[in-house]
């Protein structure tokens, strides 16, 4: 089968190699599927940039969210077959032809999506589903900023506030995103370049700020963010964009912008952070991501989450995609199709 390589560390278009390799067998437990779209996530910016200290040692093969057909299921998988069409998690593996996932991390694709539309499901959608419906909790009339909201996970998150009947913030950094979340029915979005997001919250707001602050961003985002929390408050990271593209002292800055929290500090005003990274719930509780991945296909079935594809991509052209992400340019899923 074929297979991308991460070869080596560094700029997108000269760290990754196509080859020629075995394809994997399905084990207990687990499914082989013949990929027809993998998704790329900013996650994979960071390891080939060096800075995802869970991926494995070059080269490697990345992807965590594949769609295609079962191919061939191990021992004690049931409620599939094979032909069936499914979207999935992988532990890594997802950059080829064929990929191995764990049946409790695979759900079956609802007829009106498409392969390329079904990558975002997995880890964006669930991410977004265990963020707003299970780590915390959104109501109706809750204020809610997203940050980074025109990206797979924003996009999601919006998309579930809206259906929970939320006061929507939500920011990017250009005209034509500021429109994609004005289409999604943020609103009041904010463009981060030209507007401060916490000035442009509190013009609304006043001192109340905000009940939920999602944040893919990290750095000094996540530290202005808490002070738009209100009583009662809650903020979720789940990425840390802030970090790619800085050398080593700037990396070091925006680990510093973070900011150090006291419990006392929290406790006081009754405020909360949540950290969230889908890998280690994927291997530790893999029966969360079971139930995330149903309730996505049962709310996409409702109509309130509609995946949106921002570019796809062949996989010649996977240094491309990768720039693409890197750059923020996306909306949406990026995606590369067999």
């Amino acid at each position: 089968m074929k297979a991308i390589y991460l070869t080596k560390q560094g700029d997108a278009f000269s760290s990754f190699e196509q080859r020629e390799v075995p394809k994997p067998k399905a084990g207990k437990g687990q499914a082989l599927i013949k990929v027809e779209a993998f998704g790329l996530n900013f996650a994979d910016v960071m390891a080939r940039r060096g800075m995802y200290k869970e991926a494995p040692p070059l080269p490697c093969l990345l992807g965590y969210d594949v769609a295609g057909t079962i191919e061939q299921l191990g021992d004690g998988v049931t409620g599939f077959s094979v032909g069936d069409r499914v979207m999935a998690m992988t532990r890594f593996g997802g950059y080829a032809e064929y990929a191995l996932t764990e049946a409790l991390a695979m759900a079956k694709i609802p007829t009106s999506i498409s392969s390329a539309a079904a990558t975002a499901l997995t880890t964006q959608y669930c991410t977004a589903y265990y963020a707003s419906a299970y780590v915390t909790n959104l109501f109706a009339g809750d204020s809610v900023l997203v940050q980074a909201g025109a990206g797979g996970v924003g996009t999601a998150l919006i998309q579930y506030a809206k259906y929970k009947g939320c006061q929507i913030f939500a920011t990017a950094g250009s005209s034509d995103k500021i429109e994609y979340l004005k289409k999604c029915g943020v609103h009041h979005p904010i463009n981060y370049k030209s507007q401060d997001f916490v000035e442009e919250v509190k013009k609304v707001t006043g001192k109340n700020g905000v009940d939920i602050v999602f944040d893919a961003v990290g750095g000094k985002s996540v530290k202005k963010g808490m002070t738009l929390l209100n009583s009662g408050g809650r903020l979720v990271c789940y990425g840390a964009a802030d970090l790619s593209d800085k050398n080593i002292f700037g990396k070091l800055k925006s680990v510093l912008d973070f900011g150090i929290y006291h419990p006392l500090f929290l406790m006081m005003p009754s405020k909360a952070i949540i950290g969230v990274n889908m890998l280690k719930i994927a291997d530790n509780k893999p029966q969360i991501i079971q139930h995330c991945l149903q309730k996505v296909v049962d709310l996409v079935d409702k109509g309130v989450f509609v995946p949106e594809v921002g570019q796809v991509f062949k996989p010649a052209e996977i240094g491309a995609a990768h720039d693409f992400l890197e750059k923020r340019k996306s909306i949406g899923k990026v995606v590369v199709q067999w």
